[in-house]
């Protein structure tokens, strides 16, 4: 007599306890089994429950004379998990049509072929929804084990690595959705008041004299800017003024605060630490830091790179005013007899199984009236003409905070959205980066149709245009 509870599927889990002990001896691990990030691996001192004994009597012909429970099987927990279903749906699919319907990025002839998405609550940590394409199919473990041909597909580079979760275990450039937190750590540090303007001439004079992204397609610059329209056109000038003017060590000081560059902590195997552009990570190169080296990192670019997870939970952190929140998956394990478990507990639990170690750090101080012209920035990029995102969201009946980025790689350019919504009341942060997209226009058709479906409208069946549109940056 065993016993048995499952949770959910996809990156959450992939296969049983059973089909583990069924299938050990095969030459299989359980993190083969299980895929990188299953929930249930995590989770299987909770989820698996404890065997019960049955005796049975049988006559000399065989026949059962008797049945007698001499132990009683005892069921595993059931895990409740934070994930909206609902949700969780809308995200794959919207994530999915954008990479499959996407158009060759105009400059590299790329398209787009992978990405993520992440939605959280922005006062709790709880993961809503959180996606990954190219996924798998979990039924590929149907009968306790997968074929090798299967198997080798899964893990292949060449058909996308589709058992990697780029939410969680895959790092990037955040580009200009980075700009938010040069933005802060300027404005807490007096280096730039709220209402100070800056002209842009397209060429910033120091360092390696860098450009922004509207001289490289334009040969201009946007001219005299403060801090909320910065954000709102994404102008790289002015950031890259903002990061001489703080430094790195005090820009990497908030980049810490708001989590960036470290785990989350979430409840999966397989999450990736990311990267911070720092002169240890440049001496690492055997380089030596330059001013140039920090004017990129002021926008996202250089050795910056996080996990959309990560994102998600920085957007968080800035929307909520500076409170710590640490990404959760779960929001109860409730117990065979109806109790609910102890979340200490759990926490430990967790911290024994993966060798978690959450870092905890200090709520972050933010002025309110600096927060509000940084929201008001981002608010801007959504809502105004001159906004990077206002052609996806210009009909949308629910006002978004949100900052696009586009962040160069070796081979080409990623596609990212962060934002928020309601922009008056934040309740949702969401995460979307679509590698190889190009335009950040095309990581915010995403996060509209996830917006739209947890508010419950109908926005999601909008005709999307998954062409560049013309005013997005191209980071330099």
């Amino acid at each position: 007599m065993e016993a048995y509870h499952h949770t959910f599927c996809g990156y959450y889990s992939s296969i049983s306890a059973k089909q583990y002990e069924e299938n050990k001896d095969k030459g299989y691990t359980m993190n083969d089994l299980y895929g990188q990030n299953g929930i249930e691996y995590v989770f299987e001192q909770y989820l698996k429950g404890k065997n019960g004994i049955k005796q049975i009597d049988m006559s000399v012909d065989g026949s059962t004379v008797g049945e007698y429970i001499e132990k009683e099987a005892i069921a595993g927990s059931d895990v409740v998990l934070t994930i909206d279903a609902n949700l969780q749906a809308a995200a794959e699919k919207a994530l999915e049509e954008a990479i499959v319907n996407g158009e060759p990025d105009k400059d590299t002839k790329l398209k787009p072929s992978a990405g993520a998405i992440v939605a959280m609550n922005v006062r709790t940590g709880e993961v809503l929804a959180m996606a990954s394409y190219p996924d798998f199919e979990p039924s590929s473990w149907n009968g306790g084990r997968i074929e090798k041909s299967v198997w080798d597909k899964y893990n292949s580079e060449e058909n996308g690595s589709p058992l990697v979760n780029r939410a969680v275990s895959s790092a990037f450039a955040p580009g200009s959705t980075f700009k938010m937190i040069t933005a802060i750590s300027a404005l807490q540090t007096g280096n730039v008041t709220t209402t100070e303007k800056i002209n842009d001439t397209g060429v910033y004079p120091r360092g390696h004299n860098p450009v922004c992204w509207i001289y490289t397609s334009r040969h201009i610059g946007h001219g005299y800017l403060n801090i909320t329209q910065a954000i709102q056109r994404s102008c790289n000038y002015f950031f890259y003024e903002m990061g001489y003017r703080i430094g790195i060590e005090t820009l990497n000081r908030y980049v810490n605060l708001f989590g960036l560059g470290s785990k989350t902590g979430i409840e999966l195997t397989g999450e990736t630490t990311g990267k911070i552009a720092s002169r240890e990570s440049t001496a690492q190169k055997g380089e030596t830091w330059t001013v140039g080296y920090t004017l990129s990192a002021a926008i996202g670019q250089g050795d910056n790179n996080f996990s959309p997870i990560q994102m998600a939970k920085y957007i968080s952190i800035l929307v909520n005013g500076g409170k710590q929140i640490n990404p959760t998956l779960i929001r109860a394990v409730v117990n065979p007899d109806g109790s609910i478990e102890e979340r200490s507990n759990i926490e430990t639990s967790v911290n024994e199984r993966i060798g978690r170690n959450i870092e905890a750090k200090e709520d972050i101080e933010i002025d309110p009236k600096n927060l509000e012209v940084v929201l008001e920035g981002m608010r801007g990029v959504t809502s105004e003409s001159a906004g990077t995102a206002y052609g996806v969201f210009k009909n949308f009946s629910i006002e978004v905070g949100g900052k696009t980025g586009s962040a160069q790689t070796e081979r080409s350019t990623n596609a990212w959205f962060v934002g928020f919504a309601p922009y008056d009341n934040p309740e949702i942060a969401i995460a979307c980066i679509i590698e190889d997209g190009g335009s950040g226009a095309i990581a915010c058709y995403p996060a509209r149709d996830v917006i739209a479906r947890y508010f419950g409208t109908q926005e999601a069946t909008i005709q999307e245009n998954l062409t560049a549109i013309p005013n997005t940056e191209r980071q330099n």
